[in-house]
């Protein structure tokens, strides 16, 4: 079938190789010089891509759990964008996320236990195939990382949205608002608790440049959001000293994990239709 193509198949290589380079090129420079259509246009694209391959396909549960994700997140979105902002808001939108962030940390966790211990032979002692279990942990890994950097994406849109809006926090980072005494610089709610006193419902932190936070607030603006500097002040937030908790730690480090998921979810996709694309232009087969 392929006889006599070779010539052809090369071409179509080449084209592949150079739309990879070229690509990956462009979305670096892109993300550097306008991270925020950059950001703003790989949510929409890890929004809908796989939705799409899911209805073409025919993968019903994948399109029940996207749903319900969607629509519960939507309402979390219109609430983080809507003003006047309620005071319960931030609290709500931060706890949504680190919910989503720790859930999918644990799927993603199960699923590379469930699949080394396929690997090693585990399931021949329970008698069952391994093609069961592995596909178990394949799609536990799928959903934990997928709406793991989808999570992650909206919250760092409702972050800036939600710091715009109490006034605490701009793009060019002079607070638009004197912060008062004894107020999250995030929601901007009493604070409950000292730094060094230990609360019912949750603790205060403090960081290197003196401002205080609710627990919530301040992890979900540097772990879930994403950001690593103090939103009033913009100093460096050392995230170490923040969580000397050992558990809080890997959470740090797969958030990181997480952004290597994103190009191969949102934009590898994008990348081999231009390729096809170009192929079909040549009138490449």
């Amino acid at each position: 079938m392929h006889r006599g193509h070779e010539s052809m198949h090369t071409t179509m290589v080449m084209i592949l190789v150079v739309t990879l380079i070229v690509a990956q090129v462009i979305v670096v420079e892109w993300k550097k010089r306008h991270y925020r259509s950059y950001a703003f246009f790989t949510m929409v694209a890890m929004w809908s891509i796989p939705v799409v391959l899911s209805v073409k396909n025919g993968w019903y549960r994948f399109i029940t759990v996207w749903s319900i994700f969607t629509l519960l997140t939507a309402i979390v979105i219109r609430k983080s964008t809507t003003k006047p902002m309620s005071v319960t808001t931030p609290r709500l939108v931060y706890k949504w996320f680190y919910l989503i962030y720790k859930v999918s940390c644990w799927l993603g966790v199960v699923g590379y236990v469930a699949m080394m211990l396929t690997l090693l032979g585990v399931n021949t002692l329970f008698g069952e195939k391994p093609q069961r279990w592995m596909d178990f942990a394949l799609m536990l890994l799928f959903y934990g990382l997928y709406f793991g950097v989808l999570g992650r994406d909206v919250a760092e849109y409702c972050t800036d949205k939600m710091a715009a809006t109490i006034g605490y926090y701009t793009k060019e980072g002079i607070p638009t608002r004197q912060l008062e005494k004894n107020v999250c610089a995030v929601c901007g709610n009493q604070l409950l608790v000292d730094v060094n006193e230990e609360g019912v419902i949750e603790n205060t932190y403090q960081i290197a440049c003196g401002h205080v936070f609710h627990e919530f607030c301040i992890r979900g603006w540097c772990i879930v959001g994403k950001k690593q500097t103090c939103p009033y002040c913009r100093e460096k937030v050392d995230l170490a000293r923040v969580f000397t908790n050992p558990w809080d730690r890997p959470h740090i480090l797969y958030g990181q994990l997480l952004d290597w998921i994103r190009w191969l979810v949102a934009w590898q996709p994008l990348i081999l239709f231009l390729a096809q694309g170009i192929n079909w232009l040549f009138g490449l087969e």
